[in-house]
């Protein structure tokens, strides 16, 4: 009876021994995952570090092609390259620079209707030999559409029929079998961002353009202009500043969406101040609401901070920052408010709330409940 439960524990002490030494055996297979992608990681930096010296004079001339170009950026390569072809295709794109991803087979079968005598071509290959980027060459050249050629050397078929050659280098790829496109076409991505952003430079294209391309998104919602977001007309107070503060908060109710201040003009229509729902408040704390039936510029704040109508939302959302308030008057070339830009509608542009106070803080009063007593 005892002989089949000892075979039964050593059983058991077999079946627990590959779990013991899976564990000690874990770390050590981790421990060199990490230092083979730390390895790959440093080849290909080094790549990048050995590729912005060589870049020379031929990438100013394709700079000036492509700026000069009165049609568009016609991008091509097979495999990995184009993938790699397209990601340049969305940021010349996106930068400014007309372009399209043409596949080199596909061409072969109709899509070189889309070819334009204007168009210029940037073709990628490594070894500069892709068969399918080849076929190409010769039709481009009888249809006098310039080539620039993004490759490993200047001594490839591909090369040699270029206008300009971008060199990327020779680079041995990463990993144990050193086969998959992985350095090299780290490296024509690099070039290709390199090129598509110096042209972008040099074209003058700004934030007002990119934005224009970037509508939506978190990237549209960036370069949005102050007047898409601020709140206007009935979802607006603004009163004279020679009104009572009753007056102005029993007349003054917003029908739209509510906003924590009002925004207080002179004879002449001009922006002279504002009153917060925080300076209300704190008048009754205070036991001063006998200044209710004072006017309100007594009591408001003078000189508010604000932003023009044509600025852009991140710039208001900085100011609001920095000036550590909730509500932003946006004001026209006269002074005359227009607008007001609340935390609660730019909150999700950066993260500014933990320091902005819901008062007017960073006003500087006329003159204080203070004053007005001891007068």
């Amino acid at each position: 009876m005892t002989k089949p439960q000892t075979q039964g524990m050593a059983s058991r002490q077999q079946q627990d021994l590959p779990c013991i030494e899976s564990h000690s055996v874990v770390p050590l297979m981790a421990k060199k995952q990490l230092l083979d992608a730390q390895q790959i990681i440093h080849q290909e930096a080094d790549a990048l570090n050995r590729l912005a010296t060589l870049i020379d004079d031929r990438f100013c001339d394709a700079v000036q092609m492509i700026q000069h170009t009165s049609g568009c950026v016609v991008v091509t390569g097979v495999g990995k390259a184009g993938l790699i072809g397209q990601k340049i295709v969305a940021t010349l794109s996106s930068t400014g620079t007309r372009s399209f991803f043409l596949h080199p087979t596909e061409a072969m079968h109709g899509d070189l209707g889309c070819l334009a005598a204007e168009d210029l071509v940037l073709a990628i290959s490594n070894s500069g030999r892709s068969e399918e980027v080849l076929k190409l060459v010769p039709i481009l050249d009888r249809r006098g559409i310039p080539l620039i050629a993004m490759t490993r050397d200047d001594q490839s078929q591909l090369a040699k029929a270029a206008t300009v050659v971008l060199e990327i280098g020779c680079h041995s790829e990463a990993g144990d079998l050193k086969l998959a496109p992985s350095v090299s076409t780290t490296a024509m991505l690099a070039l290709g961002d390199a090129l598509a952003l110096v042209v972008s430079q040099a074209k003058g294209f700004g934030k007002s353009d990119f934005a224009e391309s970037h509508p939506a998104g978190n990237l549209g919602r960036q370069f949005q202009p102050v007047v898409e977001v601020m709140r206007t007309e009935a979802e607006l107070r603004t009163a004279c500043e020679h009104e009572t503060v009753r007056s102005v908060m029993v007349n003054r109710s917003p029908s739209g969406r509510r906003t924590g201040a009002v925004l207080l003009t002179d004879e002449a229509g001009r922006l002279s101040g504002i009153f917060t729902d925080s300076d209300l408040a704190r008048l009754f704390e205070k036991r001063q609401d006998h200044f209710m039936d004072h006017p309100i510029r007594q009591v408001m704040s003078v000189n508010p901070t604000t932003i023009h109508e044509q600025a852009m939302l991140p710039e208001a959302v900085s100011v609001m920052k920095q000036s550590k308030i909730s509500e932003l008057p946006v004001i026209n070339d006269l002074g005359a408010p227009v607008g007001l830009v609340d935390i609660t509608d730019v909150i999700d542009v950066v993260p500014v709330a933990r320091s902005v106070k819901s008062d007017s803080a960073a006003t500087q009063p006329a003159v204080t409940l203070g004053d007005v007593r001891a007068a």
